[in-house]
């Protein structure tokens, strides 16, 4: 910038972008006074450095690049100015974020200013590491934030409970940290430090439940907070229409209902506060209808008295009268009242529709599953189709959790709307209930032929088919009338879904495994099963040509061992991780150390023991090839031809190890060369051996390999 030659000011500049009449012409000016801005940076400390940022956040507010400010935010944060130590934190909030590398050249900056002795420093440091502090940064600066929260100006308090707030979330592992200070934030007078200690106890009790019990401790002083709350006279200060201080209200209400749900003793506590804010809380203003809105949720999840629950329901009825339409959406989630419900699918809204089926949802009980499912399935045939998937899903979770029936119907009413991960559970419940097999199988037949358009239904029924596939060329189910099925027609329905192109990868997969079990099933047709199989070893897709080229191993090289691999599975155990069937409220349960972790099997691996101490092993030798089931408990001998023997036996086995020792012998009159062991586990697993002798004397000799997991 020429000396002499000032810039305009941050208000001018505005006037004049404002003004311009054509999009170029504002380019033209941003251009002109990031060029200034540039000048003034390269000027070093001029004095108008902090205007210049200014201005550049203006422009990066606009949409247009301001990057090259990035360093200047970092020199100003370190200034000892408090005007340019503002502008300079205001622009790092804007213009940096934990990827940027500059962020952590102000980790320093920041680590001082939050032992500045100006609150006023201190807080802008605050604010900055809870906007955009990184998990390096977080770590770092937790022991300062952490001796802020024990400060004695309340100013700082409350910006140092919400900056731990965010440290939580960041790095959960520090959580710890602030737990014993958490609990004497309580003491506070003052609402906003009551408002950050509410919030950072409610994200400690999120974040880690073994805290639930230390903060139950404090629910009466909870209460006593809120009765406060409730009964205290008019204050200008915090009082927003008529309710005093709501949003501390709510929190403390958010707060009571984490501490009381599952918890006798803490839902006791405060069943009276819940009846007095319900009972004393004005509903005619939003500010009240809000407190009384997480009344109602609090008082549905804790262990409440039946007359509490009565209260509630009576206020979400009046909710759903009033005519402000904000009220009626916000609590149409939890009314009880089934002919409103109902009568809400009526309304062409969306939104509507959408909150009336999680409403109905939440009422299924294993009381009423007969006559909520009658109408649930009614509104499945009818409802629009972008809730369909929704609606199915949801539907298909409740079915499972009380009633096993409804869900081959629901399949069948949506199949193609019904998501992909309730596969896997639909096939699992089928293999548990032998009495509905042969009738499964043909109603999941004709939905095949009638339609393959509906890909999870198109993958349960191959599934099924490939499984059962005997009981559907019998024809003898009771159920439904029935239809002779010829192995032509069978064959004829997998080979359309293979064909099709409407037929995703994975359906194709379960197609050709549906057609290779079949082999085992019928008796006709193996040729024709054969052919279809080995059309596919040169598919271009890499999973199906895979098993295709498998399955045609198993025809050729070991087709004495298809009929045990093609056997039909066991009854499958539900024991896919976290799944809880809706049902959030069950303690995460830890695994039996003494049972080894599931590991994938292979394509010719047999079906899962339920014998916990088996494990699939292949050893192999330059000339052989062994796959067998170890049993960890005893030696194994798994070859023994033209003098050379092999046993296995497990030496150890941990939950992260398994130790398996190979002995060899040799019964010939010669030591046998090139002796190779090489040992082959699933993808999920590693496996490391031991360096081996190329020569097997004519002793036994002894080689062990790991397979950690």
């Amino acid at each position: 910038l020429p000396k002499g030659k000032t810039t305009m000011r941050l208000q001018e500049m505005i006037r004049v972008i404002r003004s311009a009449r054509t999009q170029g012409e504002e380019r033209g000016i941003i251009q002109k006074e990031c060029a200034d801005i540039r000048a003034q940076f390269r000027q070093g400390d001029n004095g108008e450095r902090s205007h210049s940022l200014a201005k550049l956040l203006y422009v990066h507010m606009l949409g247009y690049p301001a990057h090259f400010g990035q360093m200047e935010c970092v020199r100003l944060i370190a200034s000892p100015r408090y005007s340019e130590k503002r502008i300079g934190y205001l622009g790092a909030m804007m213009l940096l974020d934990e990827k940027q590398d500059a962020s952590l050249l102000i980790t320093n900056s920041i680590k001082n200013d939050l032992s500045h002795s100006s609150q006023y420093v201190q807080s802008l440091a605050l604010c900055t590491l809870a906007c955009m502090g990184s998990a390096e940064m977080c770590r770092d600066l937790a022991p300062e934030i952490e001796r802020l929260l024990r400060a004695s100006n309340s100013y700082i308090k409350k910006k140092a409970t919400l900056c731990a707030v965010h440290i939580i979330r960041k790095v959960p592992e520090l959580a710890e940290l602030f737990t014993p200070s958490a609990r004497s934030l309580l003491s506070e007078k003052n609402h906003g430090v009551l408002h950050g200690a509410v919030v950072l106890i409610t994200e400690l009790c999120e974040h880690n439940p073994d805290t639930l019990d230390q903060f139950r401790k404090a629910v009466p002083e909870l209460v006593q907070i809120m009765k406060g709350l409730v009964t205290s006279s008019y204050s200008p200060e915090h009082n927003v229409a008529g309710i005093s201080d709501p949003f501390l209200q709510v929190r403390i209400l958010r707060l009571l209902r984490i501490l009381g749900h599952n918890n006798d003793t803490a839902s006791d506590a405060m069943n009276d506060l819940l009846a007095q804010v319900a009972t004393n809380t004005d509903s005619s203003k939003t500010a009240g209808s809000a407190v009384l809105y997480e009344t109602v949720l609090t008082i549905m999840d804790i262990n409440s008295e039946s007359g509490l629950r009565v209260l509630a329901v009576n206020i979400l009825g009046r909710f759903l009268l009033n005519n402000d339409r904000n009220i009626r959406k916000k609590n149409t989630l939890f009314s009880t009242y089934c002919t409103l419900l109902f009568l809400l699918y009526a309304p062409p809204s969306g939104f509507y529709c959408s909150r009336a089926l999680e409403l109905s949802l939440a009422l299924v009980s294993a009381v009423n599953i007969r006559s909520m499912m009658k109408e649930l399935l009614i509104f499945l045939s009818t409802c629009p189709p972008e809730l369909r998937s929704q609606t199915t899903s949801g539907i298909f979770n409740a079915a499972e959790r009380y009633q096993q029936s409804f869900v081959l119907h629901i399949y069948l009413l949506a199949g193609g709307d019904v998501r992909d991960e309730t596969v896997p559970n639909l096939i699992q419940l089928i293999t548990t209930a032998s009495e509905l097999h042969c009738y499964t199988v043909h109603k999941l037949y004709r939905a095949l032929v009638k339609d393959i358009s509906q890909q999870p239904l198109v993958q349960v029924a191959c599934w099924c088919i490939g499984e059962y596939g005997d009981l559907l060329l019998k024809g003898e189910c009771e159920e439904i009338e029935p239809v002779q099925v010829t192995e032509d027609d069978v064959l004829d329905a997998l080979e359309t879904v293979l064909q099709s192109h409407m037929s995703s990868p994975a359906t194709r997969g379960f197609a050709l495994t549906a057609t290779m079990k079949l082999s085992t099933r019928i008796t006709d047709n193996v040729d024709r099963i054969r052919s279809i199989v080995s059309i596919y070893g040169s598919c271009i897709d890499l999973e199906l040509q895979q098993r295709a080229v498998e399955y045609n191993a198993l025809f050729k090289k070991y087709d004495h061992m298809r009929a045990a691999v093609l056997e039909r599975m066991p009854v499958m155990d539900k024991n896919s991780p976290g799944h809880t069937n809706g049902d959030t409220s069950g303690e995460n349960k830890e695994p039996d150390p003494s049972k080894p972790k599931p590991v994938e099997a292979g394509l010719l691996s047999e079906p899962a023991s339920q014998n916990p101490g088996k494990k699939c092993v292949m050893v192999s030798t330059k000339h052989c090839c062994v796959y067998v089931h170890v049993v960890l408990t005893e030696t194994m001998r798994v070859y023994e031809k033209n003098g050379l023997s092999l046993e296995i036996q497990c030496d150890k086995q941990t939950e992260t190890e398994v130790m398996v020792t190979l002995i060899g012998s040799n019964s010939t009159q010669n030591d046998i060369t090139n002796f190779n062991l090489q040992a082959a586990v699933p993808k999920v697993c590693t496996c490391s051996t031991f360096k081996l002798s190329p020569v097997l004397a004519r002793t036994s000799s002894r080689y062990s390999f790991q397979q950690p997991y």
